[in-house]
Order: structure tokens, then C-alpha cells, then sequence
């Protein structure tokens, strides 16, 4: 969908759709991070945060899809949205209840809050990070993708994206080498972010111990499995367990499950991209588990 590069010059009045347009304070009249540094200036970006850690303030959540999704997520915790009066329009029209205050900005001020051909769609959301999910938010779950140091936030974003549409029950990711749950990521999950947990856990091989206490049949895709995945017997509940392109899955995450199995490639390429990998492994997992 295109970039939303037009506003209303029309007055919006106070209270219509729920919300009043805000000034420089965000929920609960603190003052947001995104502050005008000086007249039609822009904005000034909060510091740099820890590199593979969750991000430790507000991030900034863009595009149609993405911030519909995370108004629609009740573990999101939203603090402002920034939008044009068109851009405003649109999430009324999708039927998106707008529960904080609203900042009607012009295109270019936007433009200026986010990184360089950012397809913001004439909105932004200023909201906390998710929380923090863990092998107690898994139970009842019955199928779970693990992604082992996979590091593009354009690769994780679409294999959150597959892992909802295939109707996994989650995606976990390791809290160091892998990209931060941030801007790139959930515009590149395009909503997927808000429609399914992401686990974040510091030591995968202990993750993946506990899951074999909760009962998970765990299974890591590696090359040199003894059998293909079509062949490998599933449980009732099922970890897969991904690799980085090249690397594969390190040797003590393969040592923490129950099996290896690979995916036999009949064409003249032999090899996926992850992301592919990943609608493959769930789907013929879903389909051995009779879900």
C-alpha cells in the first residue's frame, strides 16, 4: 500500500473518533521521548540502545498493517500515535479504536522521525516494548518455531509472519544475535509481532531442556539428519528448531533436542533461505501433527 502523503488542512474537532489531538505530552500528560527539537526542526530520537537486547524504551511502530495489529493487541502497552488526518480516517474505516492521544503531523515531519525510506503510511505509534514471554506463557501451545541466532530482521519479521499464518503458537528467538524487537522488525512481521509471542531467552539449549520437561518432542532441521522431516515421527507437542543460514544450528542446541531432520530439496538448488524453510518445516509439521 502507498505512502499516505496527504493531510487534511480541515480543523478536527476535540473528542470526534474518540480522541483529542494531543500537545507535547504523551498518556497520562508524561512527556513523550519524541520531542520537537525546534520548530518544524523534527524530532529528537531517544540514544542508541544495547545492540541484540531488547530495546529498553518506547520504539516506534509504523505502517497500516503494524499499527493496526498492535491496537488490536491487548499485551501492547501504546503511548501515542503521530498520523495524518487521512492516515486517521483509515484506521476508523478498518475499525481500529484509537485509545490514546493523537498527534495530527504532516507528512514530512513523519518522514523525519523514522529511518530513511521507512513506508510509514502517514502513521506511527509510539508504544513499549512487549513483554517479556517465557516457557510458562507456552502452555497449552502445541506447535513452536525456535530460530537459532538467525540475525536479519527482514528474515525473522516474515517467518513471524508464516508462523501466523500456519498457526504456530510461537516464535522464539535467543535475546543476543538476533534482531531487536523493534521499528524493522515489526514493520517486516507487517502486524505479525502483535499476533503471536515472541520468546526471547538467553540460553537456547536451557530453553529447550524445559520444553522437553513440559513435554515438547523437539526437533532440530540440520542437513545431516538421519531422516527427512516427512519421515521423522512428531509428538503431540512439537518444538522446530531453525538455524542461521550457514552456520545451521550450533552443536549444543542439536545436543538439547530429541532428533535431527532435514528437508530434502528435489531441484537443482539443494538449500532455502530460512524464511522458506520455516513455511516448509510448519507446514509439514502441521501435517504429521493432524492439526
Amino acid at each position: 500500500m502507498s505512502d499516505d502523503t496527504s493531510s487534511s488542512k480541515r480543523p478536527r474537532p476535540a473528542g470526534a473518533g474518540g480522541f483529542r489531538k494531543s500537545g507535547p505530552t504523551g498518556a497520562g500528560g508524561d512527556r513523550s521521548p519524541w520531542q520537537r527539537d525546534k520548530p518544524g526542526r523534527g524530532f529528537v530520537k531517544p540514544g542508541p540502545r544495547r545492540p541484540g537486547l531488547p530495546p529498553e524504551g518506547p520504539v516506534l511502530l509504523y505502517g497500516l498493517h503494524t499499527v493496526e495489529a498492535a491496537f488490536a493487541n491487548r499485551d501492547r502497552k501504546r503511548i501515542k500515535l503521530f498520523a495524518t488526518e487521512n492516515a486517521v480516517n483509515r484506521l476508523e474505516e478498518r475499525g481500529v479504536k484509537i485509545d490514546v492521544p493523537v498527534e495530527i503531523t504532516a507528512p514530512r515531519a513523519l518522514d523525519r522521525m523514522v529511518t530513511k525510506d521507512a513506508v510509514h503510511q502517514g502513521m506511527i505509534l509510539e508504544a513499549d516494548p512487549l513483554p517479556a514471554y517465557g516457557v510458562k506463557e507456552l502452555k497449552g501451545a502445541r506447535l513452536v518455531l525456535v530460530l537459532d541466532q538467525v540475525t536479519d530482521p527482514h528474515n525473522v519479521g516474515a517467518i513471524l509472519r508464516s508462523a501466523v499464518a500456519l498457526a504456530a503458537d510461537a516464535v522464539v528467538t535467543t535475546e543476543r544475535h538476533a534482531p531487536e524487537e523493534g521499528s524493522v522488525l515489526a514493520k517486516s512481521a507487517s502486524g505479525a509481532l502483535d499476533m503471536i509471542k515472541h520468546v526471547r531467552v538467553k540460553n537456547l539449549a536451557r530453553f529447550l531442556d524445559e520444553m522437553g520437561e513440559e513435554g515438547f518432542f523437539r526437533v532440530a532441521l540440520d542437513s545431516d539428519g538421519p531422516a527427512t522431516l516427512e519421515e521423522t515421527t512428531f509428538g503431540d507437542k512439537t518444538v522446530l528448531v531453525l538455524g542461521s543460514e550457514g552456520k545451521g544450528v550450533r552443536q549444543g542446541v542439536r545436543a538439547a533436542c530429541d532428533t535431527l531432520a532435514r528437508l530434502d530439496m528435489p531441484g537443482e538448488i539443494r538449500s532455502l533461505n530460512v524464511s522458506n524453510a520455516a513455511v516448509l518445516s510448519l507446514y509439514l509439521a502441521r501435517s504429521k501433527m493432524g492439526l
